[in-house]
């Protein structure tokens, strides 16, 4: 990311807003003494698309602050497998906090955001709608502070594993069509 003085105009550096994580306990307790009701939802975000924005939009409009735990890149690759994330997560960190929706982000190493949860302590807790009906990791310690757990619905067809799919058929189809030539090879041709 770019560093140094930004010219008159720009916004704010959105990496202000990925906090690191021995700073989350402290920051939440800032935002509940200002009276800030904290959303909190967790994720990959490998290939932001228009499914996590609207998701992201919709969980931040329960709340003032919308803090998204995101998964580390150790732990995106035990939870999705080899080949992910990819996206590094400074990257997928830094573009979430640009979404005007999302007020902070912090990584997490553990594959599920238990301890997270228990240090954001949020007033609602959002997860995904294939989550409806399951055991949502933190609800209870979400309940025991008088918080709600929510779901959203996503919207459909939208998924960073179809994304990717596509993209592989859609290389897959290149690949035949050009007789096993790359698109390097036939991008210098054209030049």
């Amino acid at each position: 990311m770019p560093s140094g003085p930004e010219p008159p105009g720009i916004p704010e550096d959105p990496s202000a807003r990925v906090i690191p994580r021995r700073g989350v306990r402290a920051l939440c307790a800032r935002l509940r003494n200002e009276g800030k009701r904290i959303v909190f939802t967790n994720g990959c975000f490998d290939l932001l698309h228009a499914g996590h924005a609207q998701y992201l939009r919709r969980a931040a409009a329960l709340g003032d602050v919308l803090l998204v735990g995101l998964n580390s890149d150790a732990s995106v690759r035990r939870l999705k497998g080899e080949g992910r994330p990819v996206q590094k997560a400074a990257d997928r960190a830094y573009l979430l906090a640009s979404l005007s929706c999302v007020s902070y982000v912090a990584i997490f190493p553990e594959d599920t955001p238990a301890r997270l949860i228990g240090e954001v302590v949020p007033h609602v807790l959002v997860k995904g709608g294939d989550w409806k009906g399951k055991e949502i990791v933190g609800s209870d310690v979400v309940r025991a502070h008088g918080g709600a757990v929510k779901t959203i619905r996503f919207l459909p067809g939208r998924s960073t594993t179809s994304i990717l799919a596509r993209a592989a058929d859609l290389r897959r189809k290149d690949r035949g069509s050009s007789g096993g030539r790359t698109g390097t090879s036939r991008s210098r041709r054209a030049s």
